[in-house]
């Protein structure tokens, strides 16, 4: 029913003219440039441009950086201006070559460098040169420098136009060296997946023996300072003070050090099977290498839909009836209760987006199940991905569906609480702004707590073909039985992917460095290199949580395998022998 008026929004929208309007331009006075037109009541320029097919800004650089759009007249013209035109003369020169009038439709080009009204009715010269948008018919200026003062806005730090134009052009001539580093992000987060599970027990000792290190000279050093400073006369109150502070600092060290060990001593087993589940999680991507594509699917599917989201956000923006404001200019304005569909258009994009991201966690977990209580492993199915999509798509959309939209019920409060902080930003008191903030926050954690039930609720679903609130319970019981193991999993493990991805970024930055330090036909490299280094922490971070979702479906699997087998016979152990 809700995709059914998602669709219904797309089909109105097109119906009243705004797929027309967005793709072919409209004119000031209501008019669609290169179709017949209806007259607008009280317009005296609409009705009008059946043959013109370009739409053109009198002043394309006058830009509203608060609302985003360009404050000026448009037109409909034959032909866009293919050269800078200086003077009206050459204005009325073009019109009468080229047929394209760049001046007010009630001036007639024998008229432009004689009336006075031309100040006010032709385009603010000099005229820039300018080509027309493909597919969008609007005529936009070849030189983006007039654009500059907007990309400044958006880039605060950019404050001179000559500096964005550097950047703009480092980035421009090195952009074969950002695709071929993009590339290089992408081969060593694959690499990292497969070798990750043997250097997962050296860099959780490694991390172990640095953190006892840490906490034993932390603690020495504050007792020894303290025996130091105590051995000294003191002379100022301000010294006394000081040493009473050391002493404070030295015992809260002392109790946090012998807590710590108490927790590495209690969590070592556990540590091991975070270890063990990385071991597994390896193995795992040799049997289902098409697990390693799954973000390439996820983020191909998200961008159609966010391309098509987007698409229908523009018809909205345009649709509605005819309406003339202040300046004597048409407006299309939606009244009644259709004004508030974009509102229903912004609940589908984070519902539909968190239903695709669902359907990735589904897919993994039906393939990562199908693995573990495989006992022969050359027993799997040929793509147990394509039969775990298979099974989500015949059982399992009415699961994925409904826990979606319990973290699209908590996302919506959350944007527009933070939206209206946005609006009331220095307006608002400090108790409003601590309440709002607060608010927020417990949203976002009710948010990632139930994003991980729900993840767990999807595997405890694809094993036992349950619904999806008995598998939630089902999961939140597993997972509060064994809170321990979970805590060493999201701690260690989310350290290890976290190493993971800083390694990635580091070695395509170094890389990036090496390779852009010899170029010398551009005079700022540190924009590309950003670009790079964002970009691999991106393709990094999906590879990686591809990894960490893998882990997390193993653990949850091997909890219930413990629960429900002992290995005596009968009740074999479904488990890798390294889980054992």
């Amino acid at each position: 029913v809700f995709l059914f008026l998602q669709g219904f929004i797309c089909g109105f929208s097109i119906a009243t003219g705004a797929a027309a309007r967005l793709l072919s331009g409209y004119d000031s006075y209501g008019n669609i440039c290169g179709q017949k037109n209806v007259k607008v009541e009280g317009i005296v320029n609409s009705g009008i441009c059946q043959q013109k097919l370009y739409v053109f800004f009198l002043d394309p650089c006058n830009i509203d950086l608060v609302h985003q759009k360009i404050k000026s007249i448009a037109l409909c013209v034959s032909a866009c201006p293919r050269k800078e035109l200086k003077t009206l003369a050459d204005i009325q020169k073009f019109a009468e070559t080229n047929g394209s009038t760049l001046c007010s439709y009630e001036l007639q080009p024998s008229e432009y460098t004689t009336d006075p009204r031309a100040a006010k009715l032709c385009p603010k010269y000099p005229v820039p040169e300018s080509a027309p948008i493909p597919f969008f018919h609007r005529c936009a200026p070849v030189n983006i420098s007039c654009y500059a003062k907007f990309a400044e806005a958006l880039i605060t730090f950019v404050s001179d136009s000559s500096v964005l134009h550097r950047l703009i052009s480092g980035v421009m001539t090195s952009k074969e060296i950002i695709m071929g580093l993009c590339l290089l992000s992408l081969v060593l987060s694959m690499i990292l997946m497969v070798i990750i599970r043997y250097i997962s027990r050296v860099l959780v000792w490694i991390l172990t023996i640095l953190v006892i290190l840490g906490s034993l000279g932390g603690t020495g050093v504050l007792w020894w300072l303290y025996a130091k400073q105590r051995i000294s006369a003191l002379e100022t109150q301000v010294a006394k003070d000081n040493l009473q502070a050391l002493l404070i600092y030295a015992i809260a060290a002392t109790v946090f050090t012998v807590i710590l060990f108490l927790i590495m001593l209690i969590m070592r087993k556990r540590v091991a099977l975070t270890i063990a589940l990385f071991h597994v999680a390896g193995k795992v991507f040799i049997h289902l290498p098409l697990l390693v594509f799954q973000p390439f699917w996820t983020f191909f599917v998200l961008i159609l839909f966010w391309t098509y989201w987007i698409t229908v956000l523009l018809f909205l923006g345009t649709t509605g009836s005819p309406v003339p404001n202040e300046e004597g200019f048409v407006e299309f304005r939606m009244a009644g209760p259709l004004k508030y569909m974009w509102w229903y258009h912004v609940v589908g994009l984070v519902w539909i987006s968190e239903f695709i991201l669902a359907c990735q966690q589904m897919t993994v977990a039906g393939a990562v199940v199908t693995y573990y209580f495989t006992r022969e492993k050359r027993n799997l199915p040929f793509t147990p991905i394509l039969a775990s999509v298979n099974r989500l798509i015949c059982y399992h959309l009415g699961t994925v569906a409904k826990g979606s939209f319990i973290i699209t019920l908590v996302k919506i409060p959350r944007m527009i609480l933070m939206y209206i902080h946005t609006q009331l930003k220095g307006k608002e008191n400090a108790c409003a702004r601590c309440m709002l903030k607060a608010c927020i926050c417990c949203l976002w954690c009710l948010e990632k707590c139930l994003t991980y039930l729900n993840q767990n609720a999807y595997t405890a679903t694809a094993i036992n073909s349950t619904n999806f609130c008995t598998s939630a319970k089902d999961a939140f019981i597993i997972l509060v039985e064994n809170a321990l193991r979970v805590a060493a999993i999201n701690t260690v493990g989310d350290f290890m992917l976290f190493l993971g991805k800083v390694l990635i970024v580091c070695s395509t930055g170094l890389a990036g460095i090496m390779l852009l330090n010899y170029q010398r036909d551009y005079t700022i490299w540190v924009l590309p290199l950003i670009i790079v280094c964002l970009f691999a922490f991106l393709v990094a971070h999906c590879f990686l949580s591809i990894y960490e979702m893998v882990v997390d479906v193993l653990f949850l699997c091997f909890a219930i395998d413990t629960k429900y087998n002992d290995g005596s016979p009968g009740r074999e152990f479904y488990m890798d022998k390294v889980l054992m």
